[in-house]
């Protein structure tokens, strides 16, 4: 039996599935997957045992280049791809027109969620059938039901297994652990912590102040702290954490593999609400991570040996890109702060007790 899954992003969605497929995998012992993803987030799928076929999809850049995109032919070939195989069923899992559409471009049954239990309902039109599921369940759980209905299973929802082959990963960091540029070089003895500093909304950024003292603070208890980094801005933070502390090391640009191998050789995670977060969280690395404006009740990262520190102000969480807080000032308002505090939902999130609290969650 060939399913096709139909989740092109982001890259905290795509883990957010994996538990499902594991699900599937363990109940119905003869199901293959194929996987529609965009394409910088392919190499994800192809690391569960389950998923036979990746067909990337490049919407992002489409969006950008229609006409060169249709002109190119890069869309014929990506439709007869995905046309190139007759599915018994195609499960769009997340829930948008986009991904709606290209469920129907699919040949097979087409299902997904009901309309009152997903974020863009037109896109129920393009199913033949759709299944309810409440809002208030975690976004792992709301996947796990609908594949579980589908594919007509039970499944222990107490135990969470996404399913990633940890060994290809180790794979890939041994055979290319003297390429800087795909891994980095890391020392494997050493006591190891990763800053996953970097996020998309500006709100959901702890403030750099936070992170050059966590990294003062993490150096005087003996671990290097690794930095990645994906752009420019967040180059220039790394730089700022690192700079006058020789136990920052900087990576080079990674790959998500060379990422998951980084993440896979740590002692853990320190993170701000990111997908990457998520990736840690799926290769059952401790994680603390820092949410502020968002709520982790929903889409926060779920495994064994996660902490979530939530903000207290009574604004959150705002769920909003650009922050409105007009309060007293934060420098007076806590704990005598000598620097103002952006977001200042971050406020009394401060090092020492970011620090405290995933020593805690190291040793349980």
């Amino acid at each position: 039996m060939r399913i096709l899954i139909v989740k092109v992003s982001s890259l905290g969605d795509i883990i957010h599935t994996l538990p499902a497929v594991t699900d599937a995998m363990k109940a119905h012992k003869d199901l293959v997957f194929d996987w529609v993803v965009e394409e910088s987030f392919a190499e994800i799928p192809a690391w569960h045992p389950a998923v036979d076929r990746v067909i990337p999809i490049a919407l992002r850049r489409w969006r950008k280049t229609l006409r060169k995109t249709y002109v190119s032919g890069e869309y014929g070939k990506f439709k007869r791809q995905l046309q190139s195989q007759h599915y018994d069923l195609v499960i769009d899992a997340q829930g948008l027109i986009k991904s709606g559409i290209i469920s129907r471009l699919a040949r097979g049954l087409t299902v997904g969620l009901s309309n009152s239990t997903i974020r863009e309902p037109w896109a129920t039109v393009f199913y033949n059938k759709s299944y309810s599921v409440p809002w208030t369940e975690h976004a792992v759980d709301r996947i796990r039901q609908l594949f579980s209905r589908a594919l007509n299973y039970s499944y222990d929802a107490n135990l969470v297994d996404y399913g990633l082959d940890t060994k290809r990963i180790e794979a890939a960091y041994n055979r290319d652990v003297n390429n800087d540029v795909a891994i980095g070089r890391v020392d494997k003895v050493a006591k190891k912590v990763i800053f996953l500093h970097g996020t998309t909304w500006r709100t959901k950024h702890w403030p750099e102040n936070y992170w050059i003292q966590l990294a003062q603070i993490a150096a005087s208890d003996g671990y290097q702290i690794l930095v990645p980094w994906g752009n420019e801005q967040e180059l220039a933070r790394a730089k700022s954490i690192a700079d006058g502390n020789s136990a920052v090391n900087i990576l080079d640009k990674q790959s998500l593999l060379g990422l998951a191998a980084q993440i896979q050789a740590s002692q853990g995670v320190i993170a701000v609400d990111t997908g990457l977060g998520h990736l840690a969280a799926a290769l059952s690395k401790p994680v603390l991570s820092l949410y502020g404006p968002t709520d982790p009740g929903l889409s926060g990262t779920y495994s064994d040996r996660q902490l979530h520190l939530k903000s207290s102000l009574g604004c959150a969480p705002c769920i909003k890109k650009t922050c409105s807080y007009s309060g007293p000032s934060l420098s007076e308002e806590f704990k005598g702060q000598s620097f103002e505090v952006e977001p200042p939902c971050f406020a009394i999130q401060t090092p020492e007790l970011v620090w405290h609290e995933f020593k805690t969650l190291l040793k349980r």
